[in-house]
Formats: structure tokens, sequence, C-alpha cells
């Protein structure tokens, strides 16, 4: 470690809430697939910011638009309107078939978006007694770290002195139809749930689970809520991961790769009916919707779809997972993913997670663990083939090496 890196590490440690747990690597430049710190040694990015780089870091048409924008008009707050935010309405709502779009900047302001708005569609259109909305959600689930999200959160270590929690929350297990119905009551209002559980280790459900779980929605007049902030807009091969199983969500979330990494930049996609409840006043954010995020948002969109990366997350995932499955190594438990969505459970007593992401680090790949036990393999959704085997070369000599 070079001086330069100890010192910046040195002062983040000293001056920063210890809110998380980076590995060393201080990063100063990136370009498409590639990171270089700031001793100039080069990485291959196979976290892609938790999948809000899909584009590609610093795409150069993106950053056009959003130098271009940024001389013009940047920010007027929702008291006014901007010649943005309606080609943002209209794009990504001819994309996606969504009828309503309520825009915001993170992707846990999108879940706490979408927990008001459904709660009051339950009580005004539903008929759900005042203050008895029920929301259903999976065991093990992330949709962020606010106050409320964490409430239903699984994660001792999210929710540990963080009390008192907001109600009205049903906790079921993932992947289990028959759990969802069993839980649903009259005052039930939604369900919300991960296509994919992304930081519980990419775990993928049983195929028909969501055919199933739509008809038990529509069935019992349930919103059917799913966040696509991680598997949304190409991440799984398709633009979203509901779209694996042919069907349609009541409200999706999205956020992360919506601005290719350059602004934060969320959105809640709905039928007319449940945003349809919100009135003047009653929701709102002073950034949400700003000219820069809309038009930093449009131009994301369009190079995900003119330039075939979603096709690319597709074909180079199905290659990449493999590749990887074709290792021989003690250490792995399984390997699991879809699209540029990967994932590789070791062993318990391979050592844990976190010594192989140390390890790929220094042979220039940087991923991240997560549940003690997994390493989570995602790269922007420009990786090429050529790419994706050097990738897979020094991923094997690590899980040979160290097991």
């Amino acid at each position: 470690m070079s001086s330069a890196t100890h010192a910046l590490i040195e002062t983040e440690n000293r001056l920063g809430a210890y809110n998380y747990k980076p590995l060393d690597v201080v990063l100063s430049r990136g370009e498409g697939v590639w990171l270089w710190d700031v001793d100039g040694n080069r990485y291959l990015d196979c976290l892609s910011a938790y999948s809000a780089v899909n584009q590609g870091h610093c795409h150069p048409k993106i950053l056009a638009a959003m130098m271009e924008q940024a001389k013009k008009l940047t920010l007027t707050s929702r008291a006014f309107r901007n010649d943005q935010l309606a080609p943002f309405y209209e794009e990504i709502a001819a994309l996606t078939g969504s009828h309503k779009v309520l825009p915001m900047n993170s992707g846990a302001e999108a879940v706490e978006s979408a927990i008001k708005a459904v709660r009051k569609w339950g009580y005004e259109v539903k008929g759900v007694p005042e203050n008895k909305a029920e929301i259903i959600v999976c065991s093990e689930n992330f949709h962020g770290r606010t106050l409320g999200i964490i409430s239903f959160s699984t994660d001792e270590t999210a929710r540990g002195n963080f009390g008192p929690f907001t109600p009205g929350f049903k906790i079921i297990p993932f992947g289990d139809a028959a759990a969802l119905e069993a839980a649903i009551t009259p005052n039930t209002v939604a369900f919300l749930v991960e296509p994919i559980q992304g930081e519980a280790g990419v775990i993928i459900p049983p195929k028909g689970y969501f055919p199933k779980v739509r008809e038990i929605c529509t069935r019992h007049g349930v919103t059917l809520i799913l966040d696509e902030i991680q598997t949304g807009l190409g991440r799984t091969g398709k633009l979203l991961a509901e779209e694996h199983e042919s069907i349609e969500a009541d409200v999706t979330l999205i956020g992360k790769a919506l601005s290719g990494g350059f602004y934060p930049v969320s959105a809640v996609l709905s039928n007319s009916e449940v945003l349809g409840v919100l009135q003047p006043g009653q929701h709102g954010s002073t950034f949400g919707g700003n000219p820069l995020a809309c038009a930093i948002a449009r131009t994301a969109l369009k190079v995900l779809v003119e330039e075939g990366m979603i096709e690319n997350s597709a074909k180079q995932g199905a290659y990449f997972k493999s590749q990887i499955e074709a290792i021989r190594s003690n250490a792995v438990r399984e390997v699991r993913g879809r699209g540029l969505m990967l994932a590789v459970e070791l062993h318990p007593e391979a050592g844990g997670a976190r010594r192989y992401c140390e390890a790929l680090r220094q042979r220039g790949i940087l991923v991240k663990d997560t549940h003690v036990n997994t390493i989570r393999i995602a790269p922007p959704l420009v990786v090429t083939k050529d790419q994706v085997d050097w990738a897979s070369g020094q991923i094997e000599a690590v899980l040979t090496s160290l097991a």
C-alpha cells in the first residue's frame, strides 16, 4: 500500500462514520468495465456499484447529456415545471408499459414512496380500515436502510438498537407461494418482493413462483410491488427481471442504473390506480424529477437499449456462469445467477468470502462479499467475452489456491 493510499484511508477512518467496511482500494478513475486506483493499478469492476453502473463507468453519451443539461438548468424544484420531466415520463412509460411515474432520488426513497402510496390506495380504494393496512414482505429481503424499511428487515445487523420500528408488515419465506396466500387478510394491501434477492446472495426463487404470486395477488386484490432497483434495467438479461416469467407487477421500483451511475435517480412505476391516489402536498421531493436527473436518465435508458447492453448481459452472463461452474474447487458450494447477476457461495469451512475478495483484488478483480460466505459478481453490461475469460481465469486461480 502506497503512502498516498494509506493517508487517504487513515483520514477516512478518522473522520468518517464507520458504517461501511470497504476493501482497501482507493479508486480515482473509471472507464467502461475498468477502474484505476490512486497508484495507477487497473481493476476489472465486477460489482458495478451494486448494479448502478450497468452502462459502464463514465459512459461518454451519458456524460455529454449531463454536461449539456448542467450548463442550462439543474434544479427548479417541483414548484415549477421543467422541459425534461415530460419527455422522461413519456420515454420511460413507453419502454416499461407504465401508466404513472413518480420520480425520486435514491432506491430507498422509491421503496418508501411505494409503501406510502399503496397504504393510501388501501384505505381509499380497497376500503381497509384506517391504520390497519398490512404489507407482506420476504425474509432475507433488502430494500434499503431507512427506519421504515429496516422495520421489516430480518437482518439483525441492520435492525440492532434502531427501534422502535414501524408496524404494519408481515414477513414470509421467499419463494413460497403457499406462505403468501396464507398470510393474506382483508387488510393486506401489497406484497413487496425482489425478483431475485441480491443482498441475500443472488437467491433465485423456484421456477413458476412469480406466476403463482401474480395469480394470488390478483385474486385477493393485493398490489404486487416488485423491487427491481438491482435486478432491473438489463442486469438479469431482460429489461426487467419480471419478464423471465412473463408477468407484470402493479408497481415497479427502479433506481441505480437509471442514471448509469452519474446521479441519484429512482422512480416508482405504476398503474394509474395506485399512484392516482396521491394529491398535491401529500408526497414529494425537492430534487425528485429535476431537469438534470431527467436528462441523465433519458440518455442512460437510451444507450442501454440502443447499444444492445441487455442482450449482452444475457449472452455474457450465461457464458460467465458456465465458466465459473466449470471451476473445480473444494471451496465452492453453489454457483447462482441470471444474466450478469452472479454469485459464488462458498462452504462455511472455506474461511469466509472476504479473503477471496481480497485475493481477487490483488489479481485485478473487484468483487464484494455478502452474507459471510458468498461472493457477488456483477460486471457492467458492456463486458466482453475476452474480459469474461480473463476474469474467470483469475477467479479459478483464487478459488483453487485458497481452498
